[in-house]
């Protein structure tokens, strides 16, 4: 069967039965029927329906058309359907809790969808850097970071981020709300992954060497710090008399010493004078490594 757009003049022949349906947007819609198969096909995304109906109400997700708002957020949708599920997430009721961790979902969709973390399986790769994810979404805000659009910017510090959520965690600094504590030793961080990280320090595990000097670290991030030291690159200058650090963390120190503060206390030790301190602080650096 032959079915001819007049507005286009293009024949469109459906090749697996002989039923096939336009839709008032001009998507095509595809309708399979056998004795023993009835499946409506969207050639469009190739998702399948049980019913004629529902094919044709999916076909508008593909239209671009969102005639239904969010009164809360104005978040638009193409399908009523889509707005009530979305309405979900501001009421706060969340029935779908996760087996594995104990989070909780607005939608059973959305858990689905996460249970894919716990599965280990990671079939979506970024071509950038090799990195992979259980999420299509996750891998989608994860090639902002390539785009170098970073359209976030934190009103404290100026600092700009790729993704809101990185945002929202980098305030907690600002803030000054540390809730995560260290049972090894008391220290308190703003956020739980920094916690997480500072425990392989107690662990005592250094994974990471330095291929020019030997000298090992807890995390792979230190030692691609220690690596400029090697590189010779010193782009962090002192404004006061022009010396030239590879780490802004030396830069840190260095700025003390040029430092008019009277009364000077150290937060990570008892030194009041900043030579001393200096001294210390380097020895800290080393035992964080």
């Amino acid at each position: 069967m032959e079915v001819v757009n007049e507005e286009t003049d293009v024949k469109l022949e459906c090749e697996m039965s002989d039923k096939m349906f336009l839709s008032d947007n001009g998507t095509v819609l595809d309708a399979v029927s056998s004795a023993e198969v009835k499946q409506f096909r969207c050639l469009e995304c190739d998702k399948t329906f049980p019913f004629k109906k529902s094919l044709k109400q999916h076909a508008v997700v593909h239209s671009g058309v969102k005639n239904f708002e969010c009164d809360e957020c104005g978040k638009r949708f193409a399908q009523k359907g889509g707005l009530s599920q979305h309405l979900l997430i501001h009421s706060g009721v969340k029935n779908f809790k996760c087996d594995e961790c104990g989070k909780l979902f607005a939608h059973k969709s959305s858990l689905t969808q996460h249970l894919l973390i716990h599965s280990g399986v990671k079939k979506f790769k970024c071509d950038e850097c090799g990195k992979r994810f259980a999420q299509k979404g996750s891998l989608t805000l994860h090639l902002l970071i390539h785009s170098e659009v970073k359209n976030f910017k934190c009103d404290e510090c100026g600092k700009l981020f790729a993704h809101k959520s990185s945002l929202n965690q980098h305030l907690l600094i600002h803030s000054g709300v540390k809730k995560f504590k260290c049972d090894e030793c008391g220290k308190l961080f703003a956020h739980k992954n920094i916690l997480i990280k500072h425990l392989l320090i107690h662990s005592g595990v250094k994974n990471f060497k330095c291929d020019e000097c030997g000298k090992r670290f807890t995390l792979k991030e230190n030692l691609i710090k220690h690596l400029l030291i090697h590189s010779e690159v010193k782009k962090f200058k002192c404004d006061d008399c022009g010396k030239r650090f590879a780490q802004k963390d030396g830069l840190t120190r260095h700025i003390l010493i040029h430092s008019e503060v009277k009364n000077f206390k150290c937060d990570e030790c008892e030194y009041k004078i900043i030579s001393e301190c200096l001294v210390h602080l380097v020895s800290l650096t080393a035992d964080s490594v």
